[in-house]
């Protein structure tokens, strides 16, 4: 069993990372092999859209995206993480979702896939941050994240979003939220491995 593990923050140690590093931990207590991933570490060129995945399905950029492409293909579960940024996902995060596009192009254009018609093969836990207490904070992310998720075959399984939240060391405050990403992580392996078994 082998989950992913996306850091989106442009912080090493920030909130969302924090969450992250519980969440992988669950993870790894359930059995699971989990793939780290830092984002703002990787050499990750913007989507160009110039559709040279439209001959094969894979993006024709050459940089760190190959290895990720491989590895969503051939894991059971992702885990991604990232703070608000205006609504949002991070900008590290916003690309990563964006070279998704030629796992897009492969399996609706080159596969001519319905949408809604193949059963997920794997699940996603998001794990999200933001300052504010917007009443809609996460809801663009959310919608975001479930169709990334849906380019690799992924369900949306869970989400744990957290507002109020700016400084870098403002979840130490709460450590029911680092708790919750521990259990969340657990329970994401341990759903994945009942559902293989």
């Amino acid at each position: 069993m082998k989950i992913l593990a996306f850091y989106g923050s442009p912080r090493r140690n920030g909130n969302t990372s924090r969450l992250l590093r519980e969440a992988v931990a669950g993870a790894g207590e359930s059995g699971a092999e989990v793939v780290e991933y830092v984002l703002r570490d990787l050499k990750l060129s913007p989507c160009l859209e110039i559709y040279g995945c439209r001959q094969g399905g894979r993006c024709v950029i050459k940089d760190d995206f190959q290895d990720i492409h491989d590895q969503l293909l051939s894991c059971q579960g992702v885990i991604l993480a990232s703070p608000m940024f205006f609504y949002t996902v991070s900008s590290h995060t916003k690309i990563l979702m964006d070279r998704c596009q030629s796992l897009w192009v492969k399996k609706y254009w080159i596969e001519k896939e319905k949408p809604g018609n193949r059963p997920p093969a794997r699940k996603g836990l998001f794990l999200a941050a933001g300052a504010t207490q917007g009443k809609k904070l996460f809801d663009g992310a959310q919608l975001s994240v479930k169709y990334f998720f849906d380019t690799f075959d992924a369900e949306l399984w869970k989400s744990l979003l957290y507002k109020g939240l700016d400084f870098a060391d403002d979840v130490l405050a709460h450590p029911d939220y680092l708790q919750q990403a521990r259990r969340a992580g657990r329970d994401l392996a341990e759903s994945i491995l009942e559902e293989h078994c």
